[in-house]
């Protein structure tokens, strides 16, 4: 059954790469310490993906004033972008830029 584009789902969660306790607000996608995911949605906040594996942060991008963290899962190779947070960490985030060769 097809799920809507997306799903508002308010979760707080244990990052399952660093051990963070991630408090969700219902938009939160990623640990804002280490910047990795766990693939669980098909479209965002449905939960309906059967794959679970863990999403690693492979690029990010700067669009206008936003940036944005492309994640591979390890599991299947599924890619996604994903909008970076306020509350994600900046170095972290800068890390990730010029691992991914961000100018």
């Amino acid at each position: 059954m097809a799920t809507p584009k997306f799903q508002r789902t308010v979760e707080d969660f244990t990052c399952e790469n660093c051990g963070h306790e991630v408090s969700g607000s219902g938009y939160t996608n990623h640990c804002p310490k280490c910047l990795w995911s766990k693939h669980v949605d098909v479209n965002p906040g449905d939960r309906a993906a059967e794959c679970c594996g863990l999403m690693r942060p492979v690029a990010v991008e700067v669009r206008g004033d936003e940036y944005r963290i492309l994640q591979r899962c390890e599991k299947c190779s599924h890619k996604r972008w994903n909008k970076a947070s306020p509350k994600d960490d900046f170095e972290a985030l800068l890390a990730l830029a010029k691992d991914s060769g961000l100018p």
